[in-house]
């Protein structure tokens, strides 16, 4: 690929992210700002969508979504789930769990999708789940997120379940060289793992800000 093409693909990102928020519903578009407003930063807004159609796809009906104020991601695969199933959110921001709540209690007598959102680390609450009960997990967030619930997958998914690590490329930090920031190191390390795990067939992608895919076998 020349330098063009690159460029293109550049563009291309761009107006795919432009498209995507240009179709976020009122309700998503209010919970972006009101997290951004008190400093949470959220997601891709296409990387949320692409998340909502796993769920889809897959006909998902147990999800785990790890993050730290995850507020979009999170909205996105409630509402793929579509009034059936349960989504169990992972946060163990304080500031997160409280708008991630505040987002469950107006959307729980609007919905037969069972929500439990749940203050605490992913290393302490992923063991206390029951094995082979969930089809998606996500991963966002903190460092610690990532290489934690990782190592609780095989056990909590079901068989061909999936779990989806995002910003797998550190935005951009990975395919730097020089860049030995924590982050970068992290996910450099985990895509590696992941990838040499023979329980799951993986794949990687740039969509968002990267997402790592891996499928239990």
């Amino acid at each position: 690929m020349d330098r063009a093409q690159y460029a293109n693909l550049a563009k291309c990102w761009e107006f795919t992210e432009e498209h995507a928020r240009e179709r976020e519903s009122e309700d998503l578009l209010e919970a972006r700002t009101v997290a951004d407003q008190v400093g949470l930063p959220q997601s891709s807004s296409a990387q949320a969508q692409l998340l909502a159609a796993f769920v889809r796809m897959s006909g998902a009906s147990s999800v785990i979504a790890v993050g730290t104020a995850s507020l979009v991601e999170t909205l996105q695969l409630v509402n793929a789930l579509d009034h059936h199933g349960q989504l169990t959110a992972v946060d163990s921001s304080a500031q997160g769990i409280a708008l991630i709540r505040k987002a469950f209690a107006t959307l729980q007598d609007n919905t037969d999708t069972s929500l439990r959102a749940v203050n605490a680390p992913a290393s302490v609450f992923l063991p206390r789940l029951n094995a082979h009960d969930y089809d998606l997990i996500v991963v966002a967030g903190d460092i610690e997120n990532y290489s934690a619930t990782f190592a609780q997958a095989s056990r909590l998914l079901r068989d061909h379940g999936t779990i989806v690590f995002t910003d797998a490329l550190a935005d951009g930090g990975v395919v730097n060289p020089a860049d030995r920031g924590d982050k970068a190191v992290a996910m450099r390390e985990l895509i590696a793992t992941v990838e040499e795990d023979h329980e799951f067939d993986s794949t990687l992608t740039p969509d968002g800000t990267g997402l790592l895919i891996a499928v239990k076998r």
